[in-house]
């Protein structure tokens, strides 16, 4: 029994980051990307963009962003700007406001409700065909917008990710390009589970109200193929940040993200249906459910092998693993991390694991997260 549960956690990790990736290339290979021949020059399409952008207290970061999106290149008369403060109590308010002349609607919530009533604020007024959620933390490339709608010239297409590049080496940036090299294999084969929570865009006519305690972007994404739609990645849709400062940041968004990403699937569950919804349904139980279930692998992992130690071969792994586990805290006590690669892999691996079991331990316990506090960056 002891060897069935070690082998058995071994194999669902490894399906996890390694099998997935694997089953999708292969299973690229029979799919032909129906969203590929758009029929027209795409750099042609320039549809009318609403850019919704939640702030709270992001008055280090606000001016910086509102100058890179007025900068953008896209029709000024095609693109409105509505940047919504949740109850700021920094510069951010005075800031916008300045700006307002500019072209940029200001939306001032005196009082914290969360990134969904933020969100949900500026949907109400916003007039264009597509909507382009972007976070105060993330600065564009010049022709990103342009890139991003080029996807919707097919009809199918609900939903569309861009690309958030992590500026700095270490574990953050890692894990970012493992994700984003991910969600570019689904969107190859079918469809993307989830979409980034910075900069991404959605049909306005597909949108709908955001929810208290739920991740928005992955709701977006989850509501897009419910109504029968695909959602999609655009590699060249790029914006940059920085990664976040100090690990415990690192691991209160994790954790935060984890929370509501849990809480949206399980308003959307249905989803799950591989009757209903075929590949999708593996795609999301094999990203995110797997992914979730890993903590669990690696704790019966250490359990099963402690009671294998009496054979040389897994007293071998429980080595493995005791150096693995060392270099994780190494890093930690560091308190920024590192930019080791020997050390980075480790310690994101850890932080992100541990995250994953303190949210399951809040979500089981009934504790619901909707105020966000920006991550530092």
């Amino acid at each position: 029994m002891n060897k069935f549960l070690f082998w058995f956690s071994i194999s669902g990790s490894l399906y996890t980051y390694l099998g997935y990736p694997l089953l999708l290339h292969l299973i690229r290979v029979f799919t032909t990307n129906k969203a590929e021949d758009r029929g027209e020059d795409p750099t042609e399409y320039t549809p009318s963009v609403s850019l919704l952008i939640p702030a709270h207290n992001e008055g280090a970061t606000i001016e910086a962003k509102i100058r890179n999106t007025l900068s953008l290149d896209y029709p000024r008369e095609k693109l409105e700007v509505i940047v919504i403060s949740d109850g700021s109590t920094d510069s951010t308010n005075s800031i916008v406001s300045g700006y307002r002349g500019e072209g940029v609607s200001f939306i001032e919530l005196e009082s914290r409700g969360g990134k969904a009533r933020a969100l949900n604020s500026g949907l109400a007024i916003a007039k264009g065909e597509i909507i382009v959620f972007s976070d105060a933390s993330i600065l564009l490339e010049p022709k990103a917008l342009r890139e991003i709608v080029c996807g919707f010239l097919d009809e199918s297409t609900g939903c569309i990710s861009g690309e958030d590049h992590i500026l700095e080496p270490g574990g953050e940036g890692l894990y970012g390009r493992y994700e984003l090299y991910l969600r570019n294999l689904e969107s190859a084969v079918y469809s993307i589970v989830g979409a980034s929570g910075s900069f991404y865009a959605q049909r306005r006519n597909l949108c709908q109200p955001f929810r208290e305690g739920m991740a928005p972007d992955f709701l977006s994404v989850l509501a897009t193929v419910e109504m029968g739609y695909r959602a999609i990645t655009e590699p060249s849709a790029i914006g940059h940040m920085t990664s976040s400062k100090k690990i415990k940041d690192e691991f209160r968004r994790k954790e935060r993200t984890i929370l509501r990403g849990i809480t949206t699937l399980s308003h959307k569950r249905n989803l799950l249906n591989p009757f209903r919804y075929g590949i999708f349904s593996f795609s999301l139980f094999s990203h995110k459910v797997m992914r979730w279930l890993v903590p669990f692998f690696m704790i019966l992992l250490i359990i099963s092998n402690v009671r294998l130690l009496a054979d040389p071969f897994y007293r071998w792994v429980m080595l493995g693993q005791g150096i693995f586990y060392l270099l994780a805290c190494g890093s930690l006590l560091k308190r920024t991390g590192s930019r080791s690669l020997i050390l980075k892999i480790p310690h994101y691996f850890f932080i992100s694991n541990a995250a994953i079991l303190m949210a399951i331990m809040k979500y089981m316990t009934g504790v619901r997260q909707e105020i966000w506090t920006p991550t530092q960056r």
